[in-house]
């Protein structure tokens, strides 16, 4: 018998099948971001990173247009397991030296990005608006900013992406998140807290009024605790966005990056499933705060996985990675990620979930830890190489990215 097949009769003894949980994962798409090959640089020529935005490291072979970019992406996906989605910023618009800025952008600046999805056989294209890095950003303040100029700008903005969605959903006939996260803040003690929020508030009532097709675009709002130069106040808080997306019927999305250290993203899922029926996540690895780190299976990571899992929403919650990290090999850090949650994904469908409810529910707490214990030595590895290996993958990816680092990287 192969490891794997002793590995399946373990799991078949808990009430656990291997192979539907296989089968189960390879279904569940993962948003793969864009902005980790290029260090979130964009192609519009926007400007310098802003808005508490920051990559680290100067690792050799980052991707500098369009054309590397692709030849990464392709690279690093065919690396990756399972079901995948491209997330695109929309400073990453095909502009091919058309003078535009970025309130008027159009489908067709992401064309070539579609033909590109398309040629990669994925499952579709996920947007967001990118409101840093331009000079219309300058103060640190967008869809809350004083200046209504500046708010009509970005509100322009939010509703050409929302267009700029439809058109990806159309072309891929899945459902297309766009996510709307901010910069806005302050940097020291604010003396009004309230009529920025207000601001946001009507700016966002605004962008959604636009008439989009809520059949084809799902629509998010992404909170933050705080950002660099943005210490003391930060508008789109976590309890502003909550609430609104409750009213308006939107997503919420959480970044577990985005809250404090011993604020966990694991317990909050739960906590809006039961009031929302869709939930997006942006999974990263924050180390002391929001340092956007690769993602790595840790504990956190595996807690993310098991409550999606226990909930029963892998249909219910939209899972996109967000990470940058420029110093390392910037490919190694994609597929790394990206695995990470599949693994965490396959750990948590082989978990006995009922049967440990039912301990809870019994009040049987001493066998409810003693058996959370005993499965975490359950043969998941062999499980994990079988899946692997069912979709045309190496469990060792390392060797071909050194190899594309010596044949393509390193001439840049």
């Amino acid at each position: 018998m192969t490891a794997y097949d002793l590995a399946k009769e373990k799991f078949a003894k808990e009430g656990i099948d291997a192979e539907r949980a296989m089968e189960r994962l390879a279904q569940v798409p993962v948003s793969v971001h864009c902005w980790q090959g290029d260090d979130v640089i964009g192609f519009d020529g926007g400007g310098d990173l802003s808005g508490g935005i920051q990559t680290t490291g100067n690792y050799p072979g980052r991707a500098r247009n369009f054309e590397e970019l692709k030849k990464d992406i392709a690279k690093a996906f065919s690396l990756m397991p399972g079901k995948l989605r491209l997330n695109l910023h929309a400073s990453y618009a095909i502009l091919n030296g058309e003078k535009v800025d970025r309130n008027a952008y159009r489908p067709e600046h992401f064309a070539p990005w579609v033909d590109f999805a398309k040629r990669l056989g994925l499952d579709g294209i996920d947007f967001n608006p990118t409101m840093f890095s331009h000079p219309m950003a300058a103060s640190g303040l967008t869809l809350s900013s004083s200046d209504e100029k500046v708010r009509t700008f970005w509100v322009e903005h939010c509703m050409a992406c929302l267009k700029i969605a439809e058109y990806f959903a159309d072309e891929f006939k899945t459902r297309c998140l766009v996510n709307i996260w901010i910069p806005d803040g302050l940097k020291d003690v604010p003396a009004d807290r309230f009529t920025p929020r207000l601001r946001l508030k009507d700016s966002l009532d605004k962008i959604l009024a636009c008439g989009y097709d809520k059949s084809k675009v799902d629509v998010a709002v992404e909170s933050k605790v705080f950002g660099i130069g943005v210490e003391s106040y930060t508008v789109g808080s976590n309890e502003f966005y909550q609430n609104y997306a409750a009213k308006n019927d939107i997503c919420c999305l959480l970044d577990n990056g985005h809250y404090h250290p011993l604020e966990y993203v694991s317990d909050k899922i739960p906590a809006l499933l039961a009031f929302y029926d869709k939930v997006a996540l942006h999974v990263t690895r924050g180390v002391r705060w929001d340092s956007d780190h690769v993602v790595l299976c840790n504990d956190e990571i595996k807690d993310i996985a098991a409550e999606i899992v226990r909930c029963r929403a892998l249909d219910k919650v939209r899972i996109g990675l967000d990470y940058f990290d420029a110093s390392i090999n910037r490919l190694s850090a994609w597929v790394t990620g990206q695995r990470s949650v599949q693994k965490a994904l396959l750990q948590a469908l082989l978990t006995p979930h009922e049967k440990l409810a039912k301990l809870q529910d019994e009040g049987n707490f001493t066998l409810l830890m003693a058996e959370q214990e005993r499965i975490k030595d359950l043969p998941f590895s062999a499980v994990w190489e079988e899946y692997l290996k069912r979709q045309g993958k190496e469990a060792e990816y390392y060797p071909q990215i050194r190899k594309y680092e010596i044949e393509e990287l390193g001439k840049r």
